[in-house]
């Protein structure tokens, strides 16, 4: 698939640091072979975008997604990748969730945050029961990405301050597919709908 695409009148208005993301991502995905191989390069990729000072300050504008909600701000017609944005107020709980099948590179933009990895214990064979324990915290700041495989049980949290967040994922799963939400102190899981998708441009 070529990765030339024909500028639509929303292209024109993009914030050019953001619209050159875009161009590379699917250069990028035009070139690599499997979604691994192009998710790594997107990582690569993410980290140039969330160190640009920029785009953090045009992220300071960005309404707060508080609410179970994320930006949406690129979905791409061919690839199928999607680029989110995650606004958190101070101190803000995530939930241990997985991203189903989809690959997902998440890089901090401005504040802090934190990473928490989760490890399954149990052999998934009992309905609604998941033993799952924290393997490791990675604390992320404006510059930093992880990028979490399939079906990775993990967590983020907010730090003292606002933070936001840009999220490439291999596809948009919220609405399509259910995705894995578990309680560690419970010991149970279930599978839930994710984040509401709310439109929005960076321009």
């Amino acid at each position: 698939m070529e990765a030339t695409q024909t500028r639509n009148p929303t292209a024109q208005h993009r914030l050019p640091v953001f619209q050159k993301f875009i161009d590379d991502v699917r250069a990028a995905w035009a070139r690599e072979g499997d979604t691994k191989a192009r998710m790594k390069a997107t990582t690569e990729l993410l980290r140039g975008l969330v160190a640009d000072e920029t785009l953090r300050a045009h992220a300071r504008d960005w309404p707060s997604t508080e609410g179970h909600k994320n930006l949406l701000l690129y979905e791409d017609p061919d690839y199928g990748f999607a680029i989110n944005a995650v606004v958190r107020a101070p101190g803000r709980k995530g939930s241990v969730h997985d991203h189903a099948h989809a690959w997902t590179a998440y890089g901090v933009l401005d504040g802090t945050e934190s990473l928490e990895r989760f490890e399954r214990l149990d052999d998934g064979s009992r309905e609604g029961y998941a033993d799952v324990r924290m393997t490791s915290v990675t604390q992320g700041r404006g510059g930093s990405v992880d990028l979490v495989p399939p079906f990775d049980i993990h967590a983020e949290q907010g730090g003292p301050t606002r933070s936001v967040a840009i999220i490439v994922r291999s596809e948009r799963v919220a609405g399509k597919v259910l995705q894995g939400r578990y309680n560690p102190a419970e010991k149970t899981t279930h599978k839930g709908e994710g984040p509401t998708q709310v439109p929005f441009e960076v321009g």
